[in-house]
């Protein structure tokens, strides 16, 4: 009986050596368990993080649309809150990880560029808007048939005309308008409309002033290679670009897009630029000179009109206020 009691007790009795391993099995256990609790701990304050953070975002467009209707009276479109609010209720459905996914497809950075034009400016969006080496002007609304994405910017108060590059869109705005209120709804426009998958023109067509002909003579060849290799990269820089209308006697005819159009410094770029390193490669040229075709002539007599009307309602005012 004795025996048996001693064979019992040293089969249940736990020895040091298997006290250790109980220890070192309940740490690893609470360890796994307070890594488990810190991960959900993460999980949580990130998730608190992306909801804060799209709730600030949502304040801020709210804010600014409050803004300018106070001050400035512009009825300002309130699609892209709409918009991001509904990103941001879907987001808040889904786990932390897809969250930060959804919120980096949906940002895009749009940076802007000065143009030596002060009523023009160059949206850059960070993806391609055409094809390189392609760009399309359109001086006009009737013009912007082909491009729902240039219908959509002249839908902003104050746009007179837009011009893509391979890169950057090119707004120019009306004199007495503002950037301080234009820029927020083009930047609405341009991240809602690339956000969409729609294709920026449904009918693009490359410029063919450059396309070097079987016709063409020699001089008008190498002016055609002169301007696409040397001269058009550097306007287009600029948020513009140089077209080829033609060579008679001597005279380039060119035609200046985008904010080029309409800068204050065009003719001495075509003087001193332009007219300077022709001249230098190709002896044939005697001078440059600008030239507009029948829509540009249009668009400018109807912004005249318009100015016209509304320094007319302008006057009647003053006069009853003095």
């Amino acid at each position: 009986l004795k025996a048996q009691e001693a064979a019992f007790k040293s089969r249940t009795e736990v020895n040091p050596r298997q006290r250790r391993r109980r220890r070192r099995s309940k740490a690893s256990r609470n360890s796994f368990l307070g890594v488990l609790r810190c991960y959900l701990g993460d999980a949580n304050m990130l998730q608190n993080t992306v909801k804060a953070g799209l709730q600030l975002r949502i304040i801020a467009v709210s804010t600014r649309n409050q803004f300018l209707r106070r001050n400035t009276g512009t009825n300002v479109a309130t699609y892209s809150t709409a918009l991001l609010q509904r990103h941001t209720n879907a987001a808040l459905l889904q786990t932390p990880g897809s969250q930060l996914n959804n919120v980096w497809k949906r940002t895009m950075f749009i940076q802007t560029q000065d143009t030596p034009n002060p009523d023009s400016l160059k949206f850059l969006p960070g993806v391609a808007v055409l094809e390189k080496g392609q760009t399309m002007d359109f001086p006009t609304v009737s013009s912007a048939q082909c491009s729902p994405l240039a219908k959509l910017l002249f839908r902003v108060e104050g746009v007179r005309s837009v011009f893509f590059g391979g890169d950057f869109v090119t707004i120019s705005k009306q004199e007495d308008a503002e950037w301080r209120i234009i820029k927020p709804e083009v930047f609405a426009v341009i991240m809602d409309f690339f956000a969409s998958g729609l294709p920026v023109v449904t009918n693009a067509k490359p410029n063919p002033d450059t396309q070097i002909n079987d016709e063409d003579d020699e001089t008008v060849q190498m002016i055609k290679e002169l301007l696409d290799t040397r001269i058009r990269p550097t306007v287009q820089e600029d948020g513009g670009d140089i077209i080829f209308m033609g060579f008679d006697d001597g005279v380039v005819k060119l035609k200046m897009q985008g904010s080029c159009s309409s800068c204050p410094s065009s003719i001495v770029t075509l003087k001193n630029g332009v007219q300077n390193m022709l001249q230098f490669y190709i002896p044939e040229v005697v001078s440059v000179e600008q030239v507009k075709d029948e829509v540009d002539k249009i668009a400018e007599e109807e912004f005249s009109r318009l100015e016209k009307q509304i320094r007319q309602k302008d006057e009647p005012a003053a006069d009853k206020t003095s």
